[in-house]
């Protein structure tokens, strides 16, 4: 009789290991994203285009259009949910997102995640019409959804954007006061143009996200080649602002409405390698080019090479 009462609790402590193993298994890794927090936290998220023809001067785009950001998508979620990922392939809805700034694939993704509880929510800022400029938004994040991620593209570009990749808001039991990121411009790998305004060429097979840098691409004519810089300066920049608001009073802010001033940034002038001067007036030319045209530009302050 002891026996069987024995050999019962055996092997209902294996049938508890053996369920244990496999709640564990459907949970999946946290990837040390877990939040213990014991609620909710609201954010005004600030975002700030640094885009100029001071910082930029090299084919800053003046019309067709000009330089201009594009809406702002962002969302919150877990561990096991990315929007992108440096180093990866971009998904159909980034690329479409970064080539022309469709949203509906992004927003399908976002949706399927969410019906999986992997994305918290997702949020939307109107574009900024220029190169400088501020977009804002109010945030609410869970903590079982306590990374931010979102994308802006540069328009206009062949499938470039700033983004901000899985930002965990939550430490622990904490979440976050306030955070300040500055953010350069990243290559989508689904096209291979190397200015702003280059003709869609689509890259054959397609290469993961990559970060734009100073110096790479490597290619004279690539609109962010600046070899006498180690670093391009910021393009764009995020502000978080954790709100201490009532839960029993909450209004919704306009995203078109900034919580406070927020004075630009001022960047030192980035420098050229060949400053050039406006085109000349038509005139007379003889010799070669006497069947017509203007005459070429001419430097304004040639630099030494560096």
């Amino acid at each position: 009789m002891m026996s069987s009462k024995l050999l019962s609790c055996g092997w209902l402590q294996q049938l508890l290991v053996v369920l244990l193993k496999l709640t564990l298994s459907f949970a999946g890794p946290t990837n040390g994203t877990e939040c213990t927090a014991r609620g909710p936290a609201s954010y005004i998220l600030v975002f700030t285009g640094h885009w100029s023809p001071q910082t930029f001067p090299k084919q800053y785009p003046l019309f067709r259009p000009p330089a201009q950001w594009s809406k702002l998508i962002a969302i919150t979620h877990n561990g096991q949910h990315r929007l992108f990922q440096e180093g990866a392939l971009a998904s159909i809805g980034v690329q479409n997102f970064a080539e022309v700034g469709v949203t509906v694939e992004l927003v399908k993704g976002a949706k399927d995640a969410r019906k999986r509880r992997d994305v918290g929510a997702m949020y939307r800022t109107a574009g900024i019409p220029t190169g400088i400029g501020h977009s804002s938004t109010e945030l609410l994040l869970q903590p079982r959804s306590p990374l931010l991620s979102l994308m802006v593209k540069v328009i206009p570009s062949p499938d470039w954007f700033v983004g901000v990749d899985s930002l965990n808001l939550c430490e622990g039991g904490q979440w976050k006061q306030e955070m300040t990121l500055d953010l350069q411009p990243l290559d989508s790998g689904t096209d291979s143009g190397f200015t702003f305004s280059s003709p869609n060429y689509p890259t054959v097979p397609q290469e993961n996200i990559t970060r734009i840098t100073s110096q790479m691409p490597n290619h004279p004519a690539n609109s962010f080649f600046y070899p006498r810089l180690t670093e391009l300066p910021p393009i764009a920049s995020i502000r978080l602002t954790r709100q201490s608001r009532s839960s029993a009073r909450q209004t919704p802010m306009s995203n078109h409405i900034l919580p406070h001033p927020i004075h630009p940034q001022r960047f030192s002038e980035t420098p050229l390698d060949c400053e050039v001067s406006m085109w000349s007036s038509w005139g007379l030319c003889l010799g070669p080019c006497s069947r017509g045209g203007r005459p070429p530009s001419y430097p304004l302050h040639p630099l030494a090479a560096g």
